[in-house]
C-alpha cells in the first residue's frame, strides 16, 4: 500500500473474514472510508452489520485480513492496540455508564487514566462536551437519574472526551423510547456536520437519508451494495436490498 493510496483513508479493511465456529459472519470485506465520511450500515438481522462495526476496533477479532486506522495497522493485542483503540470511540445499544459514578466522573475517567490529563483540564473539557450534547446541567447526577436518551448522550460525550479520530455507533437508539431517539440522532448529525468520520449501524432510515454520505447494504456477511443514500433508497440494485426496503419502508 503506497502512502498516496492511503493518504485520505481513515478506515481501511482488506480481505477481512470472521467466523463464529462454522458460521462465516464476514466474507472477504474490502472497505475504504475516507476521513470525514459518514457511512451507514444497513441490512437484515444477522447480515454482519454489528460484527463489521465491532471489528474496526477489534472488539471482535478477525480470522484473516487487515484493518488500518488512519494508515496504521490495527494490532491484535497489547499496548499498541489499546493506544489505537483510544482513537476509535464507540457507542452501543446499552450505554455502559458506570452507575456508581456521576455523569461528570464518567466523562473524565478515561482522559485522566489513559491520556494523563489533570482533573481540572478533564473537567473543563467534560463540561464543554456535556454542553455540546445538551446535558451539562445533569453533570452531578448519576446515570439512573437520567432518561435513556440523556444517558446515551453522556455515552457519546464520554467517547468524544478521548478525542477520537473515528466514531462507531452500533444501533445507539434501538433501546430508546421513540421520543428520545431524535435527541441522540441530532447529536450524531451535529458530529457528522463537524467532519467526524463515522460508521453507524442503525434502523433509522431518515437519519441514513439525511446524514450519511454513503450506505453499505450487507447480506450474509457480504457488502452487497455500496452507494449514496439517494441511489440506494430510490434505485437499489440487488433483489436483497429491494426486499429489505419493501419490508422496512412498507410499515
Amino acid at each position: 500500500m503506497t502512502a498516496t493510496e492511503n493518504a485520505n483513508s481513515m478506515i481501511r479493511l482488506t480481505g477481512v473474514n470472521k467466523y463464529f465456529g462454522d458460521y462465516h459472519a464476514l466474507t472477504d470485506i474490502n472497505l475504504d472510508i475516507p476521513a470525514g465520511q459518514v457511512v451507514v450500515l444497513l441490512g437484515p438481522s444477522g447480515s454482519g452489520k454489528s460484527t463489521l462495526c465491532r471489528t474496526i476496533n477489534r472488539l471482535e477479532t478477525i480470522d484473516s485480513g487487515e484493518i488500518y486506522i488512519d494508515g496504521v495497522l490495527l494490532p491484535e493485542e497489547g499496548k499498541d492496540l489499546a493506544a489505537l483503540r483510544s482513537e476509535v470511540g464507540m457507542c452501543f445499544q446499552q450505554f455502559n455508564l458506570f452507575s456508581h459514578m456521576t455523569i461528570l466522573d464518567n466523562v473524565t475517567l478515561a482522559p485522566m487514566k489513559v491520556r494523563g490529563m489533570s482533573r481540572k483540564d478533564a473537567e473543563e473539557e467534560a463540561h464543554a462536551l456535556l454542553r455540546r450534547v445538551g446535558i451539562d446541567a445533569q453533570a452531578d447526577k448519576y446515570p439512573a437519574q437520567l432518561s435513556g436518551g440523556q444517558q446515551q448522550r453522556v455515552a457519546i460525550a464520554r467517547s468524544l472526551a478521548m478525542r477520537p479520530k473515528v466514531m462507531l455507533f452500533d444501533e445507539p437508539t434501538s433501546a430508546l423510547d421513540p421520543e428520545m431517539i431524535n435527541e441522540v440522532l441530532d447529536v450524531m448529525a451535529s458530529l457528522a456536520a463537524e467532519g467526524m468520520t463515522m460508521v453507524c449501524v442503525t434502523h433509522e432510515m431518515g437519519f441514513a437519508k439525511k446524514v450519511a454520505n454513503r450506505v453499505l447494504f450487507l447480506a450474509d456477511g457480504k457488502i452487497v451494495e455500496d452507494s449514496t443514500p439517494d441511489k440506494f433508497f430510490s434505485d437499489p440494485e440487488s433483489d436483497r436490498a429491494k426486499d429489505f426496503l419493501a419490508k422496512i419502508l412498507g410499515h
